[in-house]
């Protein structure tokens, strides 16, 4: 709930500021019951109570990379789970979360698409799984930088309207105090949405899964493209409002000798060529069913030097794998297989 949402469920006898005390407490304080809103009445406390919860995403599993990275599979209300990922770096943390339970964009080189969709998560279970993971972690965004990127399962942008109202509690000062630039959503493409994404108010940066030199080479590996074709997605591009401080982000999984050539290569540098954008560079992360291999790293390295050329463009470096942790290898896989 957000103040308004508090301020209608509290009732037209409840002072208004209360709504904004419960806010308060609840996202910036991160309380885990009515009892310690000290600032409240002890009758009040109890009343609350009775009539709501402040229960999160339960902790089902935990896995420890080696790296430091840690995949949560969290549990939800109705039995459901859904997956999150804390990364560790020197200079920051950065949060993986979910936005639907699944995902219905059939990428062949994702294992979550092997999923399906199940359902779309609410504003309160995606930032939820920011609440849970900051407290496993002694995370606080006034104390150390944080990163959230809704990268996890699912297609952010068929899930909009939660994914904006968690991105508004999320980077409010009065909330749990991540900014704006902080947080990213990244999508398939779905180019209507993109657009209505452009013009909120309060929004994420955007990151578009490119993986593909061409629609005929887009639509064997994302199926989905056949509707939302490239060339559309493109022009939505091209006039989207960028804030000052911002480019796009294209991300691109590398496939061994499906869309890894120089000639693919040449063919990225001319579709984003005239937009102000970065590319991050994906080698595949391996996982059971998906029928892709890795490049080598000196294919990746060749990859990224022709896009170099015209625009920044970093390799993504893999965190988790050895947990499944990594991009596209999320499908709450319990029991762990060594990657070969």
């Amino acid at each position: 709930m957000d103040v308004e949402d508090l301020r209608e469920a509290l009732g037209a006898g409840t002072p208004a500021y209360r709504a904004r005390q419960i806010y308060e407490a609840v996202y910036q304080r991160r309380v885990e019951s009515f009892e310690e809103i000290t600032g409240l009445p002890k009758a009040e406390r109890a009343a609350l109570a009775e009539r709501f919860s402040l229960s999160g995403p339960e902790v089902v599993s935990r896995y420890d990379s080696a790296d430091g990275t840690r995949r949560y599979l969290l549990g939800l209300d109705d039995g459901k789970t859904v997956e999150a990922v804390f990364m560790p770096e020197f200079h920051r943390d950065t949060l993986c979360i979910s936005t639907q339970v699944g995902c219905p964009v059939d990428c062949k080189f994702c294992l979550t698409a092997l999923m399906g969709l199940e359902r779309n998560l609410t504003a309160g279970e995606i930032v939820g799984q920011v609440l849970t993971l900051a407290r496993d972690n002694g995370l606080w965004a006034d104390e150390r930088r944080i990163n959230i990127v809704m990268m996890g399962q699912g297609e952010p942008l068929l899930n909009l309207a939660a994914v904006l109202k968690a991105t508004r509690i999320l980077s409010d000062p009065k909330g749990l105090g991540i900014s704006e630039k902080r947080i990213t959503v990244s999508t398939s493409g779905i180019t209507a949405r993109v657009l209505e994404l452009g013009v909120a108010e309060v929004r994420p940066r955007l990151a578009i899964s490119l993986n593909a030199s061409t629609q005929e080479q887009r639509e064997a590996i994302m199926p989905i493209t056949k509707k939302w074709n490239l060339e559309d997605l493109l022009a939505a591009c091209k006039v989207y409002p960028l804030r000052p401080w911002e480019k796009l982000t294209f991300e691109y999984v590398l496939l061994k000798g499906v869309n890894d050539t120089d000639a693919d290569a040449r063919r990225v540098a001319g579709l984003l060529g005239n937009l102000n954008c970065k590319v991050n560079l994906i080698a595949l992360n391996p996982g059971p069913g998906i029928p892709f291999e890795t490049p080598d790293a000196e294919r990746v390295l060749a990859f990224q030097a022709r896009l170099k050329r015209s625009f920044p463009t970093f390799i993504r470096k893999p965190r988790g794998l050895d947990i499944y942790a990594a991009c596209g290898q999320l499908k709450r896989m319990e029991t762990l297989v060594e990657l070969s």
